[in-house]
């Protein structure tokens, strides 16, 4: 369990949820494990199949209290609410946003100074840890060219010129990804960035991680009351979630890049948990998937320091908290959104 900004994080699977007089209490089976007053809090979200007593539904409906129902996995499931009063206003404020280019701007410049900046990072702890293996001088060069990018995306004053610095710093960034696979080079390996389908061993599993990230990106915007498909970054689309892949912009380097680099770094995959077809699309067999979420759920459990609440919280929390931190922004709770910066 964990309380962040008023809400209140439920992550032990078969956990409980009742009420009790004027507190929420979790059991795992007979025994208690904790329990909160209802008036400190504004909402809820039990990652567990276990579930909500009616009792506890009603209450927080009757208080205003979001409760949140996700998969352990973060798989947004169903959110209850009572009489609607601040979903709507945020979500009309969220359209509004959407349709006025400066405040699209303003918060597109957030999740894309994010992004470079926890690429940026990358690339100097590659320096740090294994400056022997790589091109040093190249990496060097590169870091400070992302540097020199990120105060050009701070003063961007349209999105087509923030597309264009996020699109030359993302440039760089990957032109160094190759040099950060340290093994078997033969199968694994990174020229290009390519989709739909991915065509190498190494494009596969970053289309895969990618769409996780953009999943529960995605749940974590359903579970604070924010419409996922109008973004502010990426343009409308039928059937496109935008705004779960704006907020994904600044967490694709730490918590996918980083995660699919370790993976093969550390022998975790190998060439032949992979599948080309005939299309030359190339997939994870069955079972590497299976590894592969595995250890998707392992990284999420990892206590991170969050660099904005100075509080330690799971990686799997963190686009739940940049979820909550966007909306306080659209509500004039706080003067600006506040990317995640990895360090």
């Amino acid at each position: 369990m964990k309380q962040l900004l008023n809400t209140l994080f439920v992550t032990t699977e078969n956990a409980y949820a009742s009420l009790d007089k004027e507190n929420v209490v979790l059991r795992v089976e007979d025994d208690m494990i904790a329990r909160y007053p209802l008036h400190i809090l504004e909402g809820i979200c039990l990652f567990t199949y276990s579930g909500a007593s009616p009792a506890l539904m009603g209450e927080c409906a009757k208080r205003g209290i979001n409760l949140t129902f996700l998969t352990p996995n973060g798989k947004f499931l169903a959110r209850t609410i009572g009489e609607s009063k601040g979903n709507v206003l945020l979500r009309r404020t969220q359209y509004r946003v959407a349709d006025d280019e400066s405040q699209s701007t303003k918060i597109a410049r957030s999740f894309i100074f994010g992004k470079v900046n926890n690429a940026k990072n990358i690339l100097s702890r590659m320096r740090r840890d294994h400056a022997e293996r790589i091109d040093d001088e190249a990496f060097i060069t590169a870091i400070h060219q992302m540097r020199d990018a990120l105060g050009l995306i701070l003063d961007a004053d349209s999105l087509d010129s923030l597309r264009g610095f996020e699109g030359a710093a993302s440039s760089i960034y990957f032109r160094r990804l190759d040099d950060m696979i340290l093994r078997d080079k033969d199968n694994f390996y990174f020229h290009e960035r390519n989709r739909r389908p991915p065509k190498d061993n190494v494009n596969a599993m970053l289309s895969f991680a990618y769409v996780l990230l953009a999943g529960e990106c995605a749940s974590a915007l359903e579970n604070v009351g924010l419409d996922a498909y109008v973004g502010v970054f990426h343009q409308d689309r039928s059937g496109r979630k935008s705004l779960a892949l704006d907020l994904m912009e600044e967490l694709r380097p730490c918590m996918a890049d980083r995660f699919v680099l370790k993976l093969i770094n550390d022998r975790v995959v190998q060439a032949d948990d992979f599948i080309k077809q005939q299309s030359g699309a190339v997939e994870l067999k069955d079972d590497a998937r299976k590894r592969f979420l595995k250890e998707w759920q392992t990284k999420k459990q990892v206590e991170i320091t969050h660099p904005f609440l100075k509080e330690k919280i799971q990686w799997g929390l963190v686009p739940h908290v940049q979820a909550l931190l966007l909306a306080r922004y659209l509500r004039g709770d706080i003067d600006a959104y506040p990317p995640f910066l990895y360090k």
